[in-house]
């Protein structure tokens, strides 16, 4: 997928690029597969900001999407590649020959009019869903189950893909985009292919109102907070942190710190951590 650059003809212009959505559909999006998508601005369900930054932005609907892939056997053609505002890749609506429609998330390579179907028999070609027990090692693939039936969880973003490289008693061992070394259930499903708008990590915002328009509203740095606001405030002019280390507004580290549970039941499926440990 290409980057689109202008010309600096205003200085919002200077620094911006976009996605070139040239090659997706010009349709509106299917009607039978939108819901309604509330925001909540980083409240919970009490009213207090547990995410901040988070306010306004555009209105979107959600689309789902089939995560599961379950029609085994039945053949869909790719009726439409769209944009979906809710994730970084782009979607494939999905005619079956059933009649049911569906949206997917489309893979590097599909096109409208390709043919894609789910189960066991099908060929290893990007679209298709498989178990990873019928897939080959080395295979690259995404949209990974991490539990049977559950849906896919893994390797789902724009450009990201996983590389299957062992099957043995019953499990599946994956390098994950993180590079992560992990097993998973055999049985599990996953999609061959990579996923498609590789080039979206590429894109620069440009200017403020890009990214209110997604929803993210102004970060403001610790430092030039007074002290009764951030652990970093206060001081003459630029001052240091005045720790052995940059904590957050509410004194916990911020870099370096380990949130993850000691002893957590999927340690063991986890042959090496992203960090090489």
């Amino acid at each position: 997928m290409a980057i689109k650059v202008y010309k600096p003809t205003i200085n919002s212009m200077r620094n911006r690029s976009v996605t070139d959505y040239s090659v997706l559909s010009k349709v509106a999006p299917e009607k039978s597969l939108l819901a309604p998508l509330k925001k909540h601005s980083g409240r919970n369900s009490y009213g207090r900001i547990t995410v901040r930054h988070r306010g306004g932005g555009n209105r979107r609907k959600y689309r789902i999407i089939d995560f599961k892939r379950q029609k085994f056997g039945v053949e869909g053609k790719v009726a439409t590649l769209e944009y979906d505002p809710n994730r970084s890749a782009f979607i494939a609506l999905i005619e079956y020959t059933d009649g049911e429609k569906a949206y997917i998330i489309a893979p590097e390579g599909l096109k409208v009019g390709d043919t894609v179907v789910a189960g066991p028999e099908a060929d290893i070609k990007p679209g298709n869903a498989l178990p990873l027990k019928n897939i080959p090692v080395g295979t690259f693939i995404h949209n990974i189950e991490l539990y049977p039936g559950r849906g896919a969880q893994l390797a789902r973003s724009a450009g990201n893909m996983a590389q299957l490289m062992a099957k043995e008693n019953g499990m599946a061992l994956l390098r994950l985009p993180s590079s992560e070394l992990r097993n998973v259930p055999d049985s599990c499903i996953a999609t061959i292919g990579q996923v498609g708008n590789t080039d979206h990590e590429n894109v620069k915002i440009g200017k403020a109102g890009r990214k209110r328009n997604m929803g993210w509203r102004p970060t403001v740095r610790g430092s030039v907070m007074n002290p009764c606001d951030h652990p970093h405030g206060g001081g003459e002019g630029k001052s240091p942190v005045g720790r052995p280390g940059p904590v957050t507004p509410w004194g916990k580290p911020a870099l370096g710190y380990k949130t993850r549970k000691k002893h957590k039941q999927s340690d063991r499926l986890i042959v090496r951590r992203r960090n090489g440990k």
